[in-house]
C-alpha cells in the first residue's frame, strides 16, 4: 500500500510495495537497487568533488607569494645584468682612453694592419710607454740635480767675485806691489829645473823595476822638506839678483 503523499517514482515506495502482501517482485527490487546505487554514487561523487575543491583564499595567497618570488628574482637578475653591463662599459671606456692617451697605440702598426688593437696589445703598449716615461723622468731628475749644483757653484762664485770687487773698491791701491805672473813662472821653472837635474842624475831606465826603485830613492833623498826649502831659497836668490 502506498502512503498518501508519496510519489510512485520514489524507490523506497516501490521497495515497500514489492515486499507488501508477502509477495516479492524481483524486477521492482532490481530497479530500486539500481536507482539507489545511482543516488549513492551521485552523493559520493558530490562529496568527493566538494572535498577536492581547495580553499580559494589559500590559493590566492600562494599565487601572490609565488608571483612575488618571481618578481624578486626578475629584479635581482635585472640588477645583476645592469651592473655587469656598467662594468663592461667602464672597461671599454678605459681601453678607449688608453688608446687615446698612449702615443704608440695611435701609431700605425704594419704587422697588425688596419685591424683593431686587442686588449693585450693595448696593455703591453701602455706598459712600455709607462716604462719609457719613468726613464725620462729619472733622466730629467738627474739633469735637474746637475743644474742645481751648477747654480749653487755659480752663486758661490758670484758671492766671491762680489767680495773681491768690494775689497778692491775699498782699497784701490792694494796689490800694486804684487809679483807678476812672469816672476811666478820663473820661480816655478827654477824649482823644476833643479829637481829635474837631480832626478836625471839619480834615475836609471834600464828596466821598469830599476826605474821604480830609483824613483822612490830619489823622492826620499831629494824631496825632503829641508831639501826642497833649500832649493826654493836658492831659486829666489837668483831671481832677486836678476830683478835688482
Amino acid at each position: 500500500m502506498t502512503e498518501p503523499g508519496a510519489s510512485p517514482e520514489d524507490p523506497w515506495v516501490k521497495v515497500e510495495y514489492a515486499y507488501s502482501d508477502n509477495s516479492l517482485d524481483p524486477g521492482l527490487f532490481v530497479e530500486s537497487s539500481h536507482k539507489g546505487s545511482v543516488v549513492s554514487r551521485a552523493n559520493s561523487i558530490g562529496s568527493t568533488s566538494a572535498s577536492s575543491v581547495p580553499n580559494t583564499d589559500d590559493e590566492d595567497s600562494d599565487y601572490q607569494q609565488e608571483s612575488y618570488k618571481e618578481s624578486y628574482k626578475d629584479r635581482r637578475r635585472r640588477a645583476h645584468t645592469q651592473a655587469e653591463q656598467k662594468r663592461r662599459d667602464a672597461i671599454k671606456r678605459g681601453y678607449d682612453d688608453l688608446q687615446t692617451i698612449v702615443p704608440t697605440c695611435q701609431q700605425q702598426d704594419f704587422s697588425i694592419g688596419s685591424q683593431k688593437l686587442s686588449k693585450a696589445i693595448v696593455l703591453q703598449k701602455t706598459i712600455d710607454y709607462i716604462q719609457f716615461l719613468h726613464k725620462e723622468k729619472k733622466k730629467q731628475e738627474e739633469e735637474v740635480s746637475t743644474l742645481r749644483k751648477d747654480v749653487t757653484a755659480l752663486k758661490i762664485m758670484k758671492v766671491n767675485y762680489e767680495q773681491i770687487v768690494k775689497a778692491h773698491q775699498d782699497n784701490p791701491h792694494e796689490g800694486e806691489d804684487q809679483v807678476s805672473d812672469q816672476v811666478k813662472f820663473n820661480v816655478f821653472q827654477g824649482i823644476m829645473d833643479s829637481l829635474f837635474q837631480s832626478f836625471n842624475a839619480s834615475i836609471s831606465v834600464a828596466s821598469f823595476q830599476e826605474l821604480s826603485a830609483c824613483v822612490f830613492s830619489w823622492i826620499e833623498e831629494h824631496c825632503e822638506p829641508q831639501t826642497l826649502r833649500e832649493i826654493v831659497i836658492g831659486v829666489l836668490h837668483q831671481l832677486k839678483n836678476q830683478l835688482y
